[in-house]
């Protein structure tokens, strides 16, 4: 069911109408995709027939994003002696990360509103105390 690539296989797909690249050394054919890709052409045709993870998990791929990316998955990567190395060591790395990201999303935002809410109440102070003078 799923094929086995060497990174020489993946090198040799890299123009628009042949499209494979290697994503946590899964190979993905992108050619379907290409098209369609929100970031333009450009982006995927940059890393075409190479080891695309660091770029894709750069630029923070939506849920959405990665379940097109399944769909697309064609088969995995053998590395063997002189290929490049990963680009990024595993997707856990990524995922495990994200959760942190998120909450401190969450942490920034309840600063923000706690922050404002001090403000208004500082403004509201000077107000009650310039009608006393």
């Amino acid at each position: 069911m799923s094929k086995e690539y060497t990174y020489a296989d993946v090198s040799s797909h890299s123009g628009k109408k042949d499209l494979l690249m290697v994503i946590h050394d899964k190979v993905y054919d992108t050619t379907s995709f290409i098209d369609e890709h929100p970031g333009g052409e450009e982006v995927l045709l940059d890393v075409g027939g190479q080891d695309a993870t660091e770029a894709f998990e750069d630029v923070g791929h939506s849920d959405e994003a990665r379940e097109i990316l399944d769909g697309l998955l064609v088969g995995t990567l053998k590395r063997q002696e002189g290929d490049p190395k990963p680009k990024v060591a595993t997707p856990a790395a990524s995922s495990t990360s994200a959760p942190s990201g998120a909450g401190m999303g969450v942490g920034l935002y309840a600063i923000v509103l706690l922050g404002g809410a001090a403000a208004f109440g500082a403004y509201k102070y000077l107000q009650s105390q310039e009608g006393k003078q």
